[in-house]
């Protein structure tokens, strides 16, 4: 298996371990230094220097010069450097998931699959770079004529999570470069080697297509950092990814100042299982979305509500399955589940199941922490069964683990109440054979998610379509359909072609 050290060699980042920054040329900080360490086996990827006031400063002054030049480059031709973009990704893929995966513990499968959303962004903003359209409308006055275009913000912020280090960033900033923005990044404090690699891969190519690097600039720093974002109005929008506490924030302060945001925050998504469903594949929609990242997903499985008829049935085969997870390196493709992000991680997933016992429910499989050879960080645990009922506080709050909680519905009404009864609203889904039952949980009176599925699971999503979520998952949209807009500005436009004056409504005003 190869080292951290030449991971780092194949993404041109040689020099960047044990404290070195000779390959780290994109970013020199001149704050205190930031050490990024491995969930995996502990291992120090590196040490950067995070930002100080005179590095921020310089960051937003560049990005603010080098996006009135990137403006005036058509924007077909903006997605062709995009494309350009798409395919240096696909060059440097592997080393790069495997950076990913070692340095925020996810699967090598979902370490490449991420990197996989990077490309695919890409080639969605390529055609959109064609597609930035406006309106024509009928004026109510005569020999005029109204349409409506689309403006670029300038400078786009985005505040990343350690989550998904690399693919949230990017649902951003492809389409906010083919919307004509620059975008001042700024990572996880907890992942910022996976950001310095891409970061390193942009502005190759942005050299070599003699455009400004400053159109993709990095900024690496703590929370501090992101609330100079938040506050600064040379940044006319900040898409913000966390938790809802960090998003109510974040939204207060850009509200202050007028500015727009882009929140996606936390969810806390069920799937409801109906006795009509085809568990042939609920099962395998439901372990996957329970566990995958280790629960590290804003789109993880938290709630499973099942009919009463097959709960039990359910509940034997899922314990079955859980039973059957191996949990170790993620770099190993024979494991399905990698560590957590850190010790404070484990801490809350060992009080969360704690609560959850206190308040009724009944730990039924996993929960434990791993120790010993292979799970030497403290970081490994085993992916947790919590039977409960949709009282207890707990099942309405989010936890950042692998932890499931069971409940039983009787008819379908009851159970789109439950999987409504939270604060939260990114993702559901149900699994039935039932057309009835398919199209009551997508109608006005069925999911209140900004994403809703029928049969497949709560966790992955197309570049496609909109992704978001309502209540306190923000109500931001990224990635695909119109969700470009929220990059640009509105302008409304009415020229007047006649040799008059007419006013709207019939007013007449003499001179």
């Amino acid at each position: 298996m190869e080292t951290i050290n030449e991971i780092l060699i194949a993404l041109k980042l040689e020099g960047s371990i044990n404290g070195l920054s000779t390959g780290l040329e994109d970013w020199k900080g001149q704050g205190p230094s930031l050490s990024s360490y491995s969930p995996v086996g502990g291992e120090l990827i590196g040490e950067v220097n995070e930002a100080n006031e005179e590095d921020y400063e310089k960051v937003i002054a560049t990005a603010q010069e080098a996006a009135k030049v990137w403006r005036d480059i058509p924007a077909p031709q903006r997605g062709e450097i995009v494309r350009q973009m798409g395919n240096a990704f696909r060059t440097y893929k592997e080393p790069l998931g495997k950076l990913v995966s070692l340095e925020m513990g996810k699967s090598l499968q979902e370490g490449l699959g991420e990197v996989q959303e990077m490309i695919d962004i890409c080639d969605f903003a390529v055609g959109l770079s064609r597609q930035l359209y406006g309106l024509s409308m009928h004026s109510e006055r005569p020999s005029h004529r109204m349409l409506e275009q689309w403006h670029p913000l300038g400078v786009v912020g985005i505040i990343s999570a350690f989550n998904f280090p690399v693919a949230v960033w990017s649902w951003n900033a492809m389409i906010s470069f083919a919307c004509g923005n620059a975008c001042v990044w700024k990572p996880s404090e907890k992942t910022p080697f996976s950001a310095l690699a891409c970061q390193k891969i942009i502005k190759n190519v942005l050299k070599e297509n003699k455009v400004p690097e400053g159109v993709s600039c990095l900024i690496i720093g703590q929370r501090a950092i992101g609330e100079k974002m938040a506050n600064d109005s040379r940044l006319p929008l900040i898409s913000a990814t966390g938790s809802t506490r960090m998003g109510k924030a974040v939204g207060e302060m850009v509200g202050k100042r007028l500015g727009k945001s882009i929140l996606e925050l936390g969810g806390n998504n069920a799937i409801i299982v109906s006795k009509e469903a085809d568990l042939k594949i609920a099962i395998p929609g439901i372990v996957f979305g329970a566990v995958g990242t280790a629960g590290q997903r804003c789109t993880t499985t938290r709630r499973l509500i099942v009919h009463e008829d097959i709960y039990d049935a359910l509940k034997e085969k899922l314990v079955k399955a859980y039973g059957q997870l191996r949990i170790g390196n993620p770099l190993d493709e024979s494991n399905h589940v990698g560590p957590l992000i850190d010790t404070d991680a484990v801490k809350q997933f060992e009080a969360a199941i704690e609560e959850a016992q206190y308040q009724g429910g009944k730990l039924i499989s996993g929960g434990k922490v791993l120790k010993g050879e292979g799970h030497a960080t403290g970081c490994y645990v085993t992916p947790a069964l919590i039977e409960a009922s949709s009282s207890m506080s707990i099942t309405k709050q989010e936890t950042f683990a692998p932890i499931l909680y069971l409940m039983k519905y009787s008819n379908l009404e009851e159970a789109i109440t439950i999987q409504n009864d939270v604060p939260q609203g990114l993702s559901s889904a149900i699994f039935t054979l039932n057309m009835r039952e398919a199209e009551l949980f997508l109608s006005q009176k069925g999911s209140d998610c900004g994403i809703a599925n029928v049969n497949i699971g709560t966790s992955g999503a197309e570049i496609g379509g909109a992704f978001g979520g309502e209540k306190e998952t923000g109500g931001g949209r990224e990635s695909g359909s119109d969700a470009w807009k929220a990059y640009m500005r509105r302008q409304t436009c009415t020229s007047n072609w006649s040799t008059e004056l007419p006013l709207a409504q019939g007013i007449t005003f003499d001179l």
